[in-house]
């Protein structure tokens, strides 16, 4: 574990319970992701426009979820943290716009590769289920491959940082940090997905034009078995949002519906805070 992480943040959220209890609710924990995106058409008379997808929650990091399909390495159970996840490809739009949006402001494609990114974001889950809609709003910063390389580049200590400052030890794991690993946990996401959509991550780049077929390392369906695979892991990506607000809206009875608004009010350097709840109508 690198030495820029801190080890003694404020407790788990009290919105974490009940969030994940209802995630779990979800046949497929799919969620609206939201970006912000540099303007250049003259169409828009803001400097940044918004940008959503659909994507898949992925548990909170430092906590993977259990798959018993899942043959790469685990982590010991060290930390936790209440910093959701999903996962990506480099070559998605919405890496570059965290990168954009962040305080390096890096917006050529050389500069986007590596761990980094800090932008700001949205994240909104709605559990038809139970009635309820979940929004985020913060921040979120991009796992790649150089996590843990030797010589540890602005963008991983960044990542590390901010990242870390919101990781918490796990009750009983004290002197055990050095046995978890950035790298082993990036690994471990690879591993939780199907052989299918690790294959994903060998497409042809998303967005560009057909012209022709691709060349033989880029077919669509292909499956992957090899956790290290080096096109798929070369593309792939675990994005941590950390939410600095959270809003809960109990829709399942309008007689008692509900908003709750939960501020995370602490220092960024070390993670220290609190989370301020306010009930509001809905």
């Amino acid at each position: 574990m690198s030495a820029t992480t801190h080890t003694n943040p404020s407790p788990a959220a009290p919105w974490r319970s009940a969030f994940e209890s209802h995630m779990s609710e979800m046949p497929s924990p799919e969620f609206v992701f939201g970006s912000l995106h540099p303007s250049t058409s003259s169409k828009h008379t803001a400097n940044y426009v918004p940008r959503l997808r659909y994507c898949i929650y992925r548990g909170m990091w430092s906590r993977l979820p259990e798959n018993k399909h899942n043959d790469a390495p685990e982590n010991p159970r060290v930390y936790d943290s209440d910093l959701p996840t999903f996962t990506t490809d480099v070559r998605m739009q919405k890496v570059g716009d965290l990168f954009a949006t962040s305080a390096g402001k890096a917006d050529k494609d050389e500069l986007v590769q590596g761990s980094g990114g800090g932008g700001p974001c949205e994240a909104v889950y709605w559990i038809k289920e139970k009635g309820m809609q979940w929004r985020m709003k913060g921040t979120a910063f991009i796992v790649a491959p150089d996590i843990e390389d030797k010589e540890e580049s602005s963008g991983v200590r960044t990542v590390k940082s901010e990242i870390g400052a919101r990781m918490r030890i796990v009750e009983g794991a004290e002197g055990k940090e050095g046995e978890w690993s950035w790298g082993k946990e990036l690994t471990g996401h690879f591993g939780n997905c199907s052989p299918g959509m690790r294959g994903s991550w060998r497409n042809p780049p998303p967005g560009t034009l057909v012209k022709g077929e691709p060349d033989k390392d880029h077919q669509l369906a292909q499956k992957v078995e090899d956790l290290h695979d080096p096109i798929a892991r070369s593309n792939f990506r675990v994005v941590v949002i950390r939410p600095d607000e959270v809003e809960s809206t109990d829709l399942s009875d309008p007689a008692t519906a509900r908003r709750h608004r939960y501020t995370f009010d602490g220092d960024a350097q070390n993670g220290k805070g609190e989370w301020k709840v306010e009930e509001l109508w809905p």
